[in-house]
């Protein structure tokens, strides 16, 4: 498993406290506003939008608010000149770090994100300089029988299969990530998460200890009111992942 699916297992076991809910929420409807602005607001064929209202509704955004705002979209209501930009960087021990941004202010973005990387033992880098140790993935992680769900993903051409916590992580291409969505739902396997994430080729094993300041990196990072997503190459043995989760 990947350093950032191994992130997120961290951030849904730790929890996220009320003061950080706020500024969450905000963040999901910007991206579901962005999603719907460049695909429609037809979350059926548009596959960011569906995965960003998913996202939103696993972290208890009300249905309320991802309704107001795909009707803003369809209104006559000005909405701010919002668009997406990626960072890309090197953390504490040579982590890569590629930082996805929804932003009205380039300038305030890039200074901010530059900064963070400063004060954490990282360097921002050029265009170009890390990304092309990542490649976009369709991810789900079910519950559930374990044999019924891999033959599941076998039999509909996975691109792989691996377990973790007793879950099964099933890697699929993007494009295929709603109609794989819609054949789970239909076969009844509990979702215990699905992203469309930006996924290391290669990633790179760190101790606890360089966890440490490389964690401190990626929640600076996440705590900019511009930035959506931060991918990392970084991995975690299983026995460092639980002594981290206990």
């Amino acid at each position: 498993m990947s350093g950032h699916s191994k992130w997120s297992t961290i951030k849904r076991k730790k929890g996220i406290n009320d003061a950080k809910r706020g500024k969450l929420f905000a963040k999901l409807l910007r991206a579901i506003e962005v999603a719907a602005k460049q695909g429609g607001t037809d979350p059926a064929i548009n596959a960011s939008l569906n995965h960003a209202i998913q996202k939103a509704k696993s972290n208890s955004l009300p249905i309320q608010n991802i309704e107001n705002a795909l009707k803003r979209l369809t209104g006559d209501t000005n909405n701010e000149d919002r668009q997406e930009i990626y960072y890309e960087g090197y953390g504490p021990s040579g982590i890569a770090f590629y930082v996805y941004c929804i932003t009205d202010n380039k300038n305030r973005t890039l200074s901010d994100v530059k900064s963070t990387f400063s004060k954490n033992n990282g360097n921002i880098g050029n265009p170009g300089s890390v990304s092309y140790l990542f490649e976009r993935k369709g991810i789900f992680e079910l519950t559930g029988d374990t044999d019924l769900i891999s033959h599941f993903a076998i039999k509909n051409n996975c691109l792989d299969i691996s377990e973790q916590y007793g879950n099964i992580v099933i890697e699929v291409l993007p494009s295929e990530y709603i109609s794989f969505k819609n054949k789970i739902e239909t076969e009844n396997f509990k979702i215990i998460n699905s992203d469309i994430p930006f996924l290391p080729t290669n990633n790179v094993l760190i101790t606890n200890e360089e966890f440490i300041l490389v964690s401190k990196l990626i929640e600076s990072l996440e705590e900019l009111e511009d930035v959506q997503e931060v991918y990392t190459n970084f991995d975690l043995g299983e026995i460092e992942l639980e002594t981290i989760l206990k």
